[in-house]
């Protein structure tokens, strides 16, 4: 059994194909990752990364090439599966954070849980846990409306984190917040690779940000040109 929870080989993707006006956005892409790693993906506007991510995230299937999730491979399965895929074996972190604004933080994270079919007893409680793991134990009754960016960003994270997931998937995860308040968020994906092993793919434009990470690789016109083992950063890049 491999310990790579994402391999992708030959990953091409094209849209409109077969018009004249057909793009080739992905060529070629080889990438692995390994069961608990931390691999950030930086490339420029343009570069193909959003693609690549959709395609990481089962949010779109490739044009052609291989890819396995989890051992799961993506090709093979129908939207129903893929969608149960999606659930249960990643979790997303956005730039916009998602969250449902009329729900609690406590139901905003139990969300994932109750479309697993978990009951109401082990959701409530993993909920709570989850947002405590992130040091938002004193808001469980905080609408999204109450709370600051940061915040709203530490229960997305906790929501990911709902159905223990393969990796985390974080697309500019800092994109929407202050430079500080960034720093607390990076600092929650250290604290969850660190203690929790959680595998995590960190899409990042920002090279300060994918320097903390174990290893970066770069996309530039829709290939990898670059795949760089980083010094162990186990203190939150301090």
């Amino acid at each position: 059994m491999s310990d790579n929870v994402i391999e992708m080989r030959n990953i091409v993707k094209n849209f409109f194909i077969g018009t004249p006006n057909e793009l080739h956005i992905l060529k070629n892409i080889d990438i692995t990752v390994k069961s608990g790693e931390f691999v950030s993906i930086v490339g420029q506007s343009g570069s193909g990364k959003s693609t690549l991510m959709n395609l990481i995230g089962a949010l779109d299937r490739p044009t052609s090439g291989f890819y396995a999730l989890d051992g799961a491979d993506i090709s093979e399965l129908n939207d129903n599966r893929l969608s149960d895929i999606r659930n249960q074996k990643i979790g997303f972190v956005f730039q916009t954070f998602n969250l449902i604004p009329r729900s609690t933080a406590l139901r905003n994270v139990e969300l994932p849980m109750l479309y697993s079919g978990i009951s109401v007893s082990q959701r409530r409680k993993r909920a709570q846990d989850l947002l405590e793991l992130i040091d938002m134990g004193d808001r469980f009754d905080h609408r999204p409306n109450e709370l600051s960016g940061g915040q709203k960003q530490r229960v997305a994270i906790a929501r990911a984190m709902a159905n223990d997931p393969a990796i985390i998937l974080a697309d500019e995860p800092t994109g929407a917040l202050d430079s500080s308040t960034g720093r607390l968020v990076m600092d929650i994906f250290h604290k969850l690779h660190r203690e929790q092993g959680k595998t995590i793919v960190l899409i990042t434009h920002n090279n300060e940000l994918a320097e903390e990470t174990q290893r970066v690789i770069t996309l530039r016109d829709g290939r990898v040109v670059g795949d760089e083992t980083m010094r162990e950063q186990v203190n939150g890049g301090s």
